[in-house]
């Protein structure tokens, strides 16, 4: 692979006088997209590329689209990435671009523990605003029609078998909400703590343009605000940082529209929907063969979380009795036996042997990856020992065509259960699992 890479560089680099590049180093995090930093000379840059050209089928920008758009948000006074050059076929790399690095770091929970939460979310403001107001005229930026992209996730989640009860309440709660259309402005797509670079907690960069398309811009400040990408903070709403309500403030202070709460509440619901669904399709990726990793495998697990998400976000749709009704009991937790070590017990003595023999060994993106490793092993050993329920088609189908719905007696306190043995076998460290349990089972 780096040999091909640099081979591959060598050539793309050479069209802008650049040199060979050295030091290649596969960079951590990106749920589609493969990055690579590496020095040109004085350069420093980084290689964005799809891993399988499988992977940008059916995607609305080519690579080549979201140059050009990432190359008129900087001129427009977005603080996007310098493009250097873009892939071409000869080059043997796929598809993708080479950008000069921007300073700083993306570690969203570096960024929490040193930003100033006033100076941090005026900045994300800004460069929301920024984003928002960029001239698309003759760019191929896609228009979002929220009907036939809502009707689009409803077949995504038959094909994925349409059998988790709490993305069917979902769904059925989206489509009985679209809002009404609105002046198309940009839309990142993809604006979270994660995809910006922080540098002593001020922004100093917005990367990750790939979902970009014209439509509501509440859909930017719901999909960063999402539970998931507070990351250590889910108590802080507001991009891990503060309130919504601060951040509303920031964002109408630099003359934008009026924020819409209904709006926003709807963009929540229909991120958090969308990204479970993109956590399945990983899934799909990785049986399919286009990208192989078991960080394909562990993300497609994580589909737990945005369960959990969704029915905080929707249980106050339910009667009073049914919000205080107690829960049904949780799984038992499986014993192991005296005698043979059973297949748990087999699991978690390699991934002992992992951190304790393996781990000092690599370096890198290998670190990332041995992590990912033993998360992967960490979530068969609790499904093995605790087995939680994952689907019920019958349950999904009736939430579906509104037979049952969260004024169901138990309904509500069956799902509750649902999604606490389910996250806690699959990702038990997500933050927001703390607070689901202590408001639903008082623990």
């Amino acid at each position: 692979m780096s040999d091909s890479l640099t081979a591959g560089l060598e050539r793309a680099l050479g069209r802008i006088g650049l040199p060979a590049p050295t030091g290649l180093e596969r960079l951590s995090g990106g749920a589609n997209m493969e990055s690579w930093r590496f020095a040109a000379g004085a350069e420093t840059c980084v290689l964005r590329r799809a891993p399988s050209l499988e992977m940008m089928v059916g995607r609305p920008l080519t690579h080549a689209d979201e140059a050009a758009l990432i190359r008129a948000a900087r001129t427009s006074g977005v603080l996007a990435p310098e493009l250097l050059v873009e892939l071409e076929p000869d080059d043997g790399l796929g598809s993708g671009y080479v950008m000069r690095a921007i300073s700083g770091s993306p570690d969203p929970n570096l960024f929490l523990a040193e930003a100033d939460p006033a100076a941090g979310i005026a900045d994300i403001a800004r460069e929301l605003a920024a984003t928002h107001a960029v001239d698309c005229t003759g760019l191929a930026v896609p228009v979002m029609d929220t009907a036939n992209a809502l009707a689009e996730l409803r077949a995504r989640f038959l094909t994925y078998g349409g059998d988790r009860p709490i993305l069917a309440l979902a769904l059925r709660w989206l489509e009985a909400n679209i809002p009404a259309a609105v002046t198309p402005r940009l839309v990142h797509g993809d604006f979270r703590l994660g995809n910006l670079m922080f540098e002593h907690g001020r922004l100093t960069g917005v990367l990750d343009w790939e979902l970009a398309h014209l439509g509501d811009w509440h859909e930017d400040l719901a999909f960063g605000c999402m539970t998931v990408w507070r990351f250590s903070r889910p108590d802080r709403p507001g991009y891990g940082l503060t309130s919504i309500d601060a951040l509303v403030r920031a964002y109408e202070a630099t003359g934008e529209q009026k924020f819409d709460p209904a709006r926003f509440r709807f963009w929540t619901i229909y991120r958090t929907f969308w990204w479970a669904l993109g956590c399945l399709q990983m899934g799909g990726f990785w049986r399919a063969g286009h990208d192989r990793s078991v960080e394909r495998v562990v993300v497609a697990r994580r589909t737990a979380e945005q369960e959990l998400d969704l029915l905080l976000l929707l249980e106050d749709q339910a009667p009073d009795a049914e919000r205080t009704r107690p829960l049904p009991p949780a799984q038992p937790t499986l014993v192991p036996g005296s005698g043979e070590p059973s297949a748990a017990e087999i699991l978690t003595a390699v991934s002992e042997w992992l951190a304790s023999d393996i781990k000092p060994l690599v370096a890198g993106r290998g670190k990332f990856d041995l992590a990912v490793a033993r998360n992967a092993l960490g979530i068969v050993v609790r499904e093995l020992e605790q087995r939680p329920a994952a689907s019920d088609a019958a349950l999904s189908a009736d939430l579906i065509s509104g037979k049952v719905d969260l004024a169901t007696p138990g309904i509500l306190a069956k799902l509750r259960r649902m999604a606490l043995d389910k996250l806690t076998a699959d990702m038990p460290k997500y933050p927001a699992l703390a607070l689901a349990r202590a408001q639903w089972e008082g623990t």
